[in-house]
């Protein structure tokens, strides 16, 4: 989908997502010293705003500017301030090694889109930063519930290690793996990619 299509998509009073922050968001920052965050590719920014409210100094990016709308509203009205970038996450330049958590969820691509979204987010991570990315993961597709049905924008684990280790080898990986999620009224959980790495 192209940003005319997220806009379209964003384009009404309700979120399209829940405004809470994704789980493992939460359970995975708990802990980290709170500094500059980046949520890219943030859609309707629940997490950015999350970020926000937990202390970080947070910014979203997400080249469709109705879901960026419904992020400054949300914003407002949880009482905290969000720096807000209208970019392609696959074609933003961010400030050099400028955050020390940069978050990537359900950014689902093809791979070669992929890759490039991956090499933008290890580029904006500081020394000491974590890089957190979370998606549909390919065994989803079969074992899983819910997510995109098209095989070519889901990945594993394994696909974002190298997608990483493609731009920095010495990026340290701390996590790579596939998690349960449980879905409200389905009879067996989605299957979520989630890459945890720290840059030395």
């Amino acid at each position: 989908m192209d940003a005319d299509a997220w806009n379209e998509r964003y384009g009404t009073a309700e979120y399209v997502w829940k405004a809470d922050p994704n789980r493992f968001l939460v359970e995975e920052a708990a802990g980290l010293p709170v500094g500059r965050a980046l949520d890219l590719a943030c859609g309707e920014g629940r997490n950015a705003v999350w970020l926000a409210q937990s202390g970080w100094t947070a910014t979203g990016v997400d080249f469709a500017e109705a879901g960026l709308a419904k992020g400054r509203r949300l914003a407002r009205d949880r009482g905290v301030e969000v720096d807000w970038i209208c970019a392609d996450a696959t074609r933003w330049d961010p400030p050099p090694t400028a955050y020390d958590l940069v978050a990537v969820f359900y950014l689902q691509l093809p791979a070669a889109a992929r890759a490039r979204a991956m090499a933008v987010a290890a580029h904006a991570l500081a020394p000491g930063g974590t890089l957190l990315v979370v998606a549909h993961d390919r065994a989803n597709l079969t074992a899983g519930t819910g997510g995109p049905q098209d095989e070519a924008v889901l990945f594993t684990p394994d696909d974002v290690v190298a997608d990483l280790h493609a731009v920095d080898p010495d990026i340290s990986v701390e996590r790579a793996e596939t998690v349960e999620r449980p879905v409200a009224g389905a009879a067996r959980p989605a299957l979520d990619c989630l890459v945890r790495a720290r840059r030395p």
